[in-house]
């Protein structure tokens, strides 16, 4: 009689077990439940490519205009500068946007100047504000 009470509550022990085990894995199947902490995958944060596209558009303003207002009487190594800074923010404002685009290849003059312009243009048509 001893051994099958202890039978019986082997039985009872291992049914009660099971019906809780799989209320918890229904729980963490449907999100209500978590694994312990020793069990779960620890993730790294992954960190943004770059800047946000507000900032580069911010700065894109900015330089825009701060090109636009030089004087004319100001060293060319103020507009040059001006203008490298500007070709560097359309070169990473492209890159966020994925546009095609060869800015940083071409040399300095008129061509650059055309690929300055085609990629202002092609940046407008994906909905990147660029003021003239």
């Amino acid at each position: 009689m001893g051994t099958s009470l202890l039978h019986l509550g082997a039985i009872v022990g291992g049914v009660v077990g099971a019906v809780a085990l799989a209320g918890w894995v229904a729980r963490l199947v449907f999100g209500s439940a978590r694994l312990p902490v020793w069990l779960r995958r620890r993730r790294e944060p992954v960190a943004p490519a770059g800047r946000p596209l507000e900032q580069v558009a911010a700065d894109l303003r900015r330089l825009g205009a701060q090109l636009a207002r030089v004087p004319a009487g100001a060293p060319m190594a103020r507009r040059r500068g001006l203008q490298a800074a500007y070709d560097d923010v359309l070169v990473e404002a492209a890159r966020l946007l994925e546009v095609p685009h060869a800015l940083d290849t071409v040399p300095p003059g008129r061509p650059r100047d055309v690929e300055r312009l085609r990629l202002r243009t092609a940046l407008a048509e994906v909905g990147l504000a660029v003021p003239d």
